[in-house]
C-alpha cells in the first residue's frame, strides 16, 4: 500500500469512523505544517497531494515533489514531473490479456532463476472486465442474447480459458465474466468505493503492527473512458498497457502537475432536454476550449441539481474533450448514490466522514477553488441535440439536423446532387436512400449507467406503440445495456416488451457498436449501399463515431440519447425534422410527432422511483465473479504456471525473459546498428502499433495461414494481443505508414542492408537477427504521439530496435519505449537525419552506454556512410532517459525484468 518511509509535513494522523479507526494523511495536518494553501486547490489535486503525502520516500517522492504541488498555486500550472501511484488498475480483455500474458511470462521465469513463482501477483488490485469481445451479429429476436453469446464464446475460446487461468491463478485479480456488463458501469455500480481501504504491517514504538490506512479510491484503466468514474469522485483516466503493468506491479507512472480547468455549472435542465444533450454541449465546449492534456474539474450551484449518473455521463466522455479527466467531488449526491447502489453502511459513513474531514467535500457553501482557466454553463440553455457525422465534439441542435446532414453530404462526400436518391433493395418490399438509418444502438457505458435515459427510450418506446408506429425494415436495432442491472429494472417497468417488439432487443452485456461491434448489416441492405454508393447512417447512444468506425458500410454516424435513437429508428432517415416533420403515422394516416411521444420528466422519475431499488444491484452484483454456465463450464488445470498450449494462435508465452539471469548483463554500446526505418514528424502509435482488421498478404496475415486458420477467422490485432508472433508482425505495418527509405510507397515496408532488398519491416528485422545485426529508427518530431499503446513499444523491442533516434517524442510513448529495454535518443541543435543526409544505407554505432551511464546525459552516434568518398560523422544526442528509476529500468532490460528480480530476490 505505502512505500512512505518519509513524513515530513507530520501528515499522518488516526480518523475515528464509528467504532473503527484508520490511520489517514491529513491535508490539514499537511497545510499548517508547511503546505499553505493546500485548502485552496482543485478538488483533483488535493487527491493528488495526498497521494504523494501518502508515498514520500525520498527518492521516488521527495518534499520538494508535494512542496511543487502548493507551489502549483502561483502560476496554476507546474511543469514539474510527479510519481502517481494509483490504488488499483481496472482492465478490459482486449488490452487486460497482454498484461496477464506477461505476468504468467514472469512466473516461468522465476522459476527457471529457481525463485517462488507464487511471489509474482499483481501488488495493487486489478479487475478485469470482459466486454469488449460480444458482437452484434444476432438482432431483432428474443434469441439475439443466446445466439451472440454462444459465437462469443465460439470466437474468444482460448482467451477465456487463459484468463479463467488468471482468475485462479492469481491473487489480487479479478475477473468479470463475459456477459456481465461494460467495464466502466460496472466499476461505477460495483467497484468503485470513493474511499479506499487497505491493511499494512508497519513500524510502531511496539514494533510491527497492523494497521488499517483509508486514502482516496484512485485508478488507472487500460480503457479511455476509465475517467467514467470521475463522476463518482474517483480519480482516474486511461493508459496504455505498459504504464498499467507498472501499476499493477506497484511502480509509480510518472505524469506532470496538470493544469486544471474549472468548468462552472449553473442553473438545470428543461423540459425534454436528457443529460445526453448537456454532454454533447460540454464537449463541444471544451473542445473549443482546448484541454488535450489538462484535468477539468466540475463546480458550481449546478452540480446540486444533476444526478451522479448525469456526472458520470459527462465524466465518461473525458477522452471526447480531450482532458485527462473530468473530475467531480464528493458531496450529498454522491452519499446517496453509494447508499442507492447498495455499498456498505460502514463504507459510506466512511467517505462521508474522511471527504469533510480532508476539505474533499463539497456544499454549495463550499468556496471555489482556484483553477488554471475556468468556464461557464447554464443548464437551462442546453438544447436537444446530436453529434456527428464523424466527431463527437461537433454538436448539431436536433432542429437543424436535416440542413447539417445536407451540408455533410455536400463538404464531406461531394454528394449533394444525389441527396434525394434511392435504390430498390433487392427480395425486399422497401428502398433505401442516402440519409437512412440503418443502425439504430442503445449502446456503451456513455448512457446505459443512466436510468433516466434509459427509462426515457422504454416509455418513448411504448408510446410509440400505442399510437401504432413501427421502426423501418432497413434499421438494425440493439440494445446492450452497461450492467445486468438495466435489464431489471426495464423489466420491473414493463418497459422491456415495448423495446423488444419494436426490435431493442437485448444483444449482449458489452461495449458493442461503439468499438465496431456493430456486427454485419443484412447482406441485401449491406449490397444496395456498396453498390450504389449511399450514404447510409447510424444513430447511437455511445460516445464514439469516428470515420470507418461504427461499420464499414455506415459513413455518417451520429450520437444520440437512447430516446432519441429509438425516435431515428421509427423515422428511418436523417432528413426527416423530428422537432417538426411526422415521425410517422397511426394506421388510419394521423401524423404522429415526437412531442406527442416524448414523456415528461415527472414520468421518467416516478417510474425510476418504483422500478429500481437497492436489492437489485446487491443481488446482481453478490456474484459478479461467477459467470453463467458457459464461463464456468471452462476447465482450467489449478497451476500456479501456465500451461501455454503450443497450436494456440491467440495466447502465446511472450520471450521477454528469455535467457535472463538473477543479476543483469552490463549495458554495451550498439556498434554498427543497420536503420530499419527513416520517418518524418507525427508518427503516431497508430502508425507503429498493429491496430484493426488483419490483411491477409500481410506478415501476420501470412501467419495465420500457416497456422491453417481461414481469413473469416483472422480476427482483428486487438483481439490477438496475447500473442506476440501475430503483434510483432503487425508492428510498423499499418497501411499508411511512410518510410523514407523506400520513398513512394506506403505500408510497413524497408530495404535490407547491404543487399538492398525491398521487403516488409518485419521480414527485413528477422533477417537481421539471423545476422545478429542491431538496428535503429531515426524520425522527426512528436514521435509517439496519439493514445498510448502498448504494442508500440512491446513491437518495437521484439523487432530488435535497440535504439529510436527522434527530434522530439511523446511523453507516454518516450518512457513506454524505456519500458522495455528500448533507447530514445534526441537529436541536439539543428541536427536531423534530413540534415545528416540519410537514406538508410549507413551504419550507427552508438557510444557511452557501457560506462557510466546517466539520466540526460549526451552520448554519441558515429554514422559511417558507405563507400569511401564520405567521412563518419559524430553526432551527439541527448539520452531521453529522464529519471533514475527509468535508469535502472534499462539496466535491467525493461520494467517487467526490474519488477521480476525484485520479486524473486
Amino acid at each position: 500500500m505505502t512505500s512512505q518511509s518519509l513524513d515530513s509535513f507530520k501528515a499522518r494522523k488516526t480518523l475515528k469512523v464509528g467504532k473503527k479507526s484508520y490511520e489517514i494523511f491529513s491535508l490539514k495536518a499537511a497545510e499548517k505544517n508547511g503546505l499553505e494553501g493546500a485548502s485552496r486547490l482543485p478538488f483533483s489535486l488535493k487527491v493528488l497531494l495526498e497521494n504523494l503525502l501518502r508515498f514520500e520516500d525520498g527518492r521516488t517522492v521527495t518534499a520538494d515533489d508535494i512542496k511543487a504541488m502548493v507551489g502549483w498555486l502561483k502560476d496554476k500550472r507546474s511543469d514539474r514531473e510527479i510519481a502517481f501511484r494509483p490504488a488499483r488498475v481496472l482492465m478490459q480483455d482486449f488490452t487486460g490479456v497482454p498484461a496477464v500474458v506477461d505476468l504468467a511470462a514472469m512466473r516461468d521465469a522465476t522459476t527457471k532463476l529457481g525463485g517462488d513463482p507464487e511471489k509474482i501477483n499483481p501488488q495493487v488490485p486489478v479487475d478485469l472486465v470482459i466486454d469488449h469481445s460480444v458482437m452484434v451479429d444476432a438482432f431483432g429476436t428474443k434469441m439475439a442474447f443466446s445466439q451472440n453469446v454462444e459465437l462469443e464464446y465460439k470466437r474468444n475460446g482460448e482467451r477465456y480459458e487463459f484468463l479463467r487461468w488468471g482468475q485462479e491463478a492469481f491473487d489480487n485479480f479479478r475477473v468479470v465474466p463475459p456477459g456481465t456488463g461494460i467495464c466502466h458501469q460496472v466499476n461505477l455500480e460495483y467497484l468503485a468505493q470513493t474511499v479506499w481501504t487497505r491493511k499494512d504491517k508497519v513500524k510502531t514504538k511496539k514494533g510491527k503492527e497492523t494497521v488499517e490506512f483509508a486514502y482516496p479510491d484512485t485508478l488507472v484503466g487500460t480503457d479511455s473512458h476509465t475517467t467514467m468514474v470521475n463522476g463518482l469522485a474517483v480519480l482516474g483516466w486511461g493508459v496504455g498497457g505498459i504504464e498499467a503493468e507498472a501499476a499493477m506491479l506497484g511502480q509509480p507512472i510518472s505524469m506532470l502537475i496538470p493544469e486544471v480547468i474549472g468548468f462552472k455549472l449553473t442553473g438545470k435542465l428543461n423540459e425534454g432536454v436528457t443529460a445526453t444533450d448537456l454532454v454533447l454541449t460540454v464537449v463541444e465546449m471544451l473542445r473549443k476550449k482546448g484541454v488535450v492534456g489538462k484535468f477539468v474539474e466540475f463546480y458550481g450551484p449546478g452540480l446540486s441539481n444533476m444526478t451522479l449518473e448525469d456526472r458520470a455521463t459527462i465524466a465518461n466522455m473525458g477522452p471526447e474533450y480531450g482532458a485527462t479527466c473530468g473530475f467531480f467531488p464528493v458531496d450529498a449526491e454522491a452519499i446517496d448514490y453509494l447508499e442507492a447502489t447498495g455499498r456498505k453502511s460502514a463504507r459510506i459513513e466512511l467517505v462521508e466522514e474522511y471527504a469533510k474531514e480532508q476539505g474533499l467535500f463539497r456544499t454549495n457553501k463550499t468556496p471555489d477553488p482556484e483553477f488554471t482557466d475556468t468556464l461557464e454553463l447554464d443548464m437551462e440553455t442546453v438544447v436537444p441535440s446530436i453529434s456527428g457525422p464523424k466527431r463527437p465534439q461537433d454538436r448539431i441542435a436536433l432542429d437543424t439536423a436535416p440542413e447539417a446532414f445536407a451540408l455533410s453530404m455536400e463538404k464531406e462526400w461531394d454528394k449533394l446532387a444525389e441527396l434525394d436518391k434511392r435504390v430498390e433493395v433487392e427480395g425486399r418490399d422497401h428502398d433505401l436512400g442516402n440519409g437512412d438509418v440503418v443502425i439504430a444502438a442503445i449502446t456503451s457505458c456513455t448512457n446505459t449507467s443512466n436510468p433516466s435515459v434509459l427509462i426515457g427510450a422504454g416509455l418513448l418506446a411504448r408510446n410509440a406503440r400505442e399510437k401504432g408506429l413501427e421502426v423501418k425494415p432497413w434499421v438494425k436495432t440493439s440494445l446492450a445495456p452497461g450492467s445486468k442491472v438495466v435489464t431489471d429494472y426495464l423489466e420491473k417497468a414493463g418497459l422491456q416488451k415495448d423495446l423488444d417488439k419494436l426490435g431493442f432487443n437485448l444483444v449482449g452485456y458489452g461495449c458493442t457498436t461503439c468499438i465496431g461491434n456493430s456486427g454485419p448489416l443484412p447482406p441485401e441492405i449491406s449490397d444496395a449501399v456498396s453498390k450504389n454508393d449511399l450514404v447510409a447512417c447510424s444513430v447511437l447512444s455511445g460516445n464514439r463515431n469516428f470515420e470507418g468506425r461504427v461499420n464499414p458500410d455506415v459513413r455518417a454516424n451520429y450520437l444520440a440519447s437512447p430516446p432519441l435513437v429509438v425516435a431515428y429508428a421509427i423515422a428511418g432517415s436523417m432528413k426527416i425534422n423530428l422537432t417538426k416533420d411526422p415521425i410517422g403515422y397511426t394506421k388510419k394516416g394521423k401524423p404522429v410527432y415526437l412531442k406527442d411521444i416524448w414523456p415528461s420528466t415527472k414520468e421518467i422519475t416516478d417510474l425510476i422511483r418504483k422500478s429500481i431499488s437497492k436489492k437489485m444491484f446487491k443481488d446482481r452484483y453478490g456474484n459478479v465473479f461467477e459467470g453463467d454456465e458457459n464461463w464456468q463450464g471452462i476447465k482450467v488445470e489449478g497451476s500456479l504456471t501456465y500451461d501455454w498450449p503450443m497450436s494456440s494462435t491467440y495466447v502465446q508465452n511472450p520471450p521477454y525473459f528469455e535467457g535472463m539471469k538473477m543479476e543483469p548483463e552490463p549495458v554495451t554500446d550498439i556498434e554498427n546498428a543497420r536503420v530499419i526505418g527513416l520517418f518524418l514528424d507525427s508518427i503516431t502509435t497508430d502508425h507503429i502499433s498493429p491496430a484493426g482488421s488483419i490483411m491477409e498478404k500481410s506478415p501476420a496475415g501470412k501467419y495465420l495461414s500457416e497456422h491453417q486458420i481461414s481469413r473469416a477467422e483472422f480476427n482483428s490485432y486487438g483481439s490477438r494481443r496475447g500473442n506476440h508472433q501475430v503483434m510483432m508482425r503487425g508492428t510498423f505495418a499499418n497501411i499508411r505508414i511512410k518510410n523514407q527509405m523506400v520513398p513512394g510507397v506506403e505500408g510497413g515496408y524497408t530495404k535490407h542492408q547491404p543487399s538492398g532488398d525491398e521487403m516488409s519491416i518485419y521480414d527485413a528485422a528477422m533477417r537481421y537477427k539471423d545476422e545478429g545485426v542491431p538496428l535503429v529508427v531515426f524520425a522527426g518530431k512528436e514521435y509517439g504521439t496519439g493514445s498510448s499503446r502498448d504494442w508500440a513499444a512491446k513491437g518495437t523491442t521484439l523487432l530488435g530496435i535497440r535504439a529510436v533516434i527522434a527530434e522530439s517524442f511523446e511523453r507516454i510513448h518516450r518512457s513506454n519505449l524505456v519500458g522495455m529495454g528500448v533507447l530514445p535518443l534526441v537529436f541536439t541543435g539543428e541536427d536531423s537525419w534530413k540534415s545528416l543526409k540519410l537514406d538508410g544505407t549507413e551504419t550507427v554505432t552508438i557510444k557511452g552506454l557501457s560506462e557510466g551511464l546517466k539520466p540526460r546525459m549526451t552520448l554519441e552516434a558515429e554514422i559511417s556512410y558507405p563507400g569511401t568518398k564520405k567521412k563518419k560523422k559524430v553526432v551527439p544526442l541527448l539520452c531521453r532517459i529522464d529519471t533514475e528509476d527509468e535508469l535502472e529500468y534499462y539496466k535491467n532490460g525493461g520494467i517487467l525484468h526490474y519488477v521480476l528480480r525484485n520479486l524473486a530476490a
